[in-house]
């Protein structure tokens, strides 16, 4: 039996269309944040064995980003949810302007400028 993921978009779709990103659970530093914010963010990750939030992207399908609550011990799915709606339910921003970088802002091509 194949593993199934029901996307919010495409319905009930195997488990081989996405790509897994990671603990939806860590949140980005502000770019002006402490050394000491910017190492754990990066660095330090729990493993747990249970359920946790995830992301995933819909690669063979709608491409959207996803949030899938996932036992990692059972692998059972337990609920998906459009990242989007995930973090404007969690009260973060979603996004807009784009990322500072810490020697100036960012450009259109991703360099940043001087």
């Amino acid at each position: 039996m194949a593993s199934l993921i029901p996307c919010p978009h495409c319905g009930l779709r195997p488990k081989e269309e996405f790509s897994i990103r990671g603990d939806a659970a860590p949140v980005r530093p502000r770019p002006d944040a402490p050394f000491d914010a910017w190492d754990a963010y990066v660095h330090l990750r729990d493993n747990v064995r249970g359920v946790m939030h995830e992301h995933w992207q819909h690669v063979g399908g709608c491409r959207r980003w996803l949030v899938v609550e996932r036992d990692t011990f059972t692998h059972a799915v337990h609920a998906v949810t459009d990242a989007a709606d995930f973090t404007r339910a969690q009260g973060a921003p979603t996004g807009g302007g784009g990322a500072s970088a810490a020697s100036g802002t960012r450009t259109g091509k991703g360099r940043a400028k001087r």
